[in-house]
């Protein structure tokens, strides 16, 4: 499963219900861009224990998160993607825009870190973070967790990321993702997923030779027109099912029942 929680709160930061729908599901293997760590609220830690998962959290920004009661009937505001949403305030290398400084000085702010998360009930081989460094347009940093995983005698790889938009130069950061796929063991099975932020011909450019375990549209969520998320296989992987969910966040959960053939 692949879920962008986006911190657990909507683009007002009026908190969701997206940690709950992921707990209810209980994923064998779990990547969640935009997890959120703060003194009020520990979605990674929560998720860790509620779930019995173990695994690793790579904090990628410091923002400041809203705590909101109210806001406007839409999951965020209209013209949020021109002047800045109001639920996540990252101003460490851009910024803010004017319309969030004044929104800024009159919301309940909390500081904490924000992130990718990967968890898994699987015994862990090994696990590491592999930084894809900042683009220059960014506001955050990009890292792709890199999990070798067990399920008894069957090894295989799970890979996790966030990607950055097409417009801010991603191909950059899926060169340097094709660089470390190419140092692991080509005859172990291996599972690509998270926030791509792109669509399925471009990462066809960008991350040749891997094939889709499910395939619905994820964005944006209650009116969904594209699939940004993906879950990416190589490997003798068979799928019995899968799909997305609306479950609280900008983004749909994508979910994939699969296993590896004997």
């Amino acid at each position: 499963m692949t879920f962008n929680l986006h911190a657990g709160v909507d683009g007002w930061g009026r908190p969701t219900g997206a940690l709950e729908t992921v707990v209810r599901m209980a994923p064998d293997v779990l990547i969640c861009p935009e997890t959120w760590r703060g003194p009020r609220g520990d979605l990674y830690g929560e998720l860790r224990e509620r779930l019995g998962l173990d695994g690793v959290f790579v904090a990628l920004a410091e923002p400041e998160r809203a705590h909101a009661s109210r806001g406007g009937s839409s999951w965020q505001p209209w013209r949020a993607h021109l002047t800045g949403e109001h639920g996540l305030y990252f101003s460490e290398h851009r910024p803010l825009t004017a319309s969030q400084t004044k929104r800024r000085a009159r919301v309940d702010l909390e500081a904490g870190e924000w992130g990718l998360s990967l968890l898994t009930r699987f015994d862990i081989e090994s696990i590491r973070v592999e930084s894809l460094g900042r683009l220059p347009r960014e506001k955050v940093r990009r890292a792709l967790i890199v999990a070798t995983l067990r399920e008894k005698q069957r090894r295989f790889y799970v890979l996790a990321i966030h990607g950055a938009h097409i417009s801010h130069g991603s191909f950059r950061q899926y060169a340097r993702v094709r660089e470390i796929v190419n140092t692991l063991e080509a005859d172990v099975p291996i599972i690509l997923g998270g926030d791509f932020n792109s669509w399925r011909p471009l990462l066809r450019v960008f991350l040749p030779g891997w094939r889709s375990l499910v395939r619905s549209r994820t964005w944006p969520a209650r009116w969904p027109h594209s699939q940004i998320d993906h879950l990416l296989a190589r490997g003798p992987w068979r799928v019995s099912g899968g799909g997305a969910l609306n479950a609280g966040s900008d983004h749909r959960l994508l979910f994939a029942d699969v296993e590896l053939s004997t």
